[in-house]
């Protein structure tokens, strides 16, 4: 026996957001280049996502963050080992380096641990896949290809933040 459309309980036909998130997990990106550099790699959590802060010296600008099936180093294109069940490659349009003098403005304890996520919901592992030609990459591992959002921040001061949240659950 079919259904009928006007027995359908309302709002059954799609599914419900997650604590109203409404995020995809396709590829975000804003092409545009920075004068800034990177001075720090933070992380939080919060009851519906995990948080990935890209801290900048000047206004960080351009990005893109994407699941890929690997994530390599920059310049070299060697894989990054990460854990997790899907894997975010983080590219900010932006340096670790002074681009005048070419000194580094952040260099990770770490390269395999550039934050500790040990505890998270979501991420299993953020690590340093390098600073080239202006440009800086993490590899996130996270638990499952789950919904992201990408976005800035400015302050404080003359600086600004590259945030990155990945949802807990669709």
């Amino acid at each position: 026996m079919a259904l009928g459309l006007g027995l359908l309980a309302p709002g059954s036909a799609s599914a419900a957001s997650y604590c109203g998130l409404v995020w995809s997990s396709l590829a975000k990106s804003n092409q545009a280049m920075s004068g800034a550099s990177v001075t720090s790699v933070r992380s939080g959590q919060h009851s519906c996502f995990d948080r990935l802060v890209i801290d900048t010296k000047g206004k960080a600008a351009g990005y893109n963050v994407r699941y890929v099936s690997k994530v390599v180093q920059d310049g070299s294109g060697l894989p990054i080992k990460l854990r997790g069940g899907a894997f975010l490659q983080v590219t900010a349009h932006l340096p670790s380096y002074d681009s005048a003098t070419g000194k580094a403005t952040f260099v990770p304890a770490s390269r395999s641990e550039v934050t500790n996520v040990s505890k998270y919901k979501t991420f299993r592992q953020v690590a340093w896949a390098g600073s080239f030609e202006g440009y800086t990459t993490l590899g996130l591992g996270v638990r499952a290809r789950l919904p992201f959002k990408v976005y800035t921040l400015a302050g404080p001061g003359s600086g600004s933040k590259l945030v990155i949240d990945v949802a807990h659950q669709w």
